[in-house]
């Protein structure tokens, strides 16, 4: 780590405590060279998801693209943002987990219909009925009768 005063590259850590968020690490060091103090922090790479979609191309994994379409799926009910931000942030870890780099949009639909279906039952229908492209009612009822059934 180079010095930010003297640009020597030796440096030591003289404190090391995790950022309110636990999301980076903030290390205090002193510069072998200078000896003035300087603050650096390191942070987790993740690597980027691609998401295949059902024509094949494939762009980034955006989640805010993912989080806009729970937002609509829960429009006008009592599911609040931070509910939906934790759902999110689950599926987001479960496919960096997942070591794939390239992940069918099946796959995430599958993980967010888990998920809404334990948050908010009609929310995961609104969502399943654009997700699997519901054609008419019958498929509709047959989705309602398969949850029923699960509930028994």
């Amino acid at each position: 780590m180079k010095c930010p005063y003297c640009t020597c590259e030796e440096s030591k850590v003289i404190d090391s405590r995790p950022t309110d968020d636990s999301e980076r690490i903030r290390r205090r060091r002193e510069c072998g060279a200078c000896g003035k103090r300087f603050t650096t922090y390191e942070v987790v790479e993740t690597v980027s998801l691609i998401v295949v979609k059902k024509d094949k191309s494939r762009e980034c994994f955006d989640r805010q693209k993912l989080l806009g379409s729970l937002r609509r799926a829960c429009d006008k009910r009592a599911v609040s943002m931070d509910a939906l931000e934790n759902i999110v942030n689950e599926i987001e870890q479960t496919l960096q987990n997942s070591m794939e780099r390239e992940i069918p949009t099946v796959t995430i639909g599958e993980l967010v219909m888990d998920h809404l279906k334990r948050v908010d039952e009609v929310s995961y229908v609104r969502f399943a009925s654009v997700y699997r492209e519901f054609k008419d009612l019958d498929t509709f009822m047959m989705e309602l009768a398969k949850m029923l059934q699960e509930k028994k």
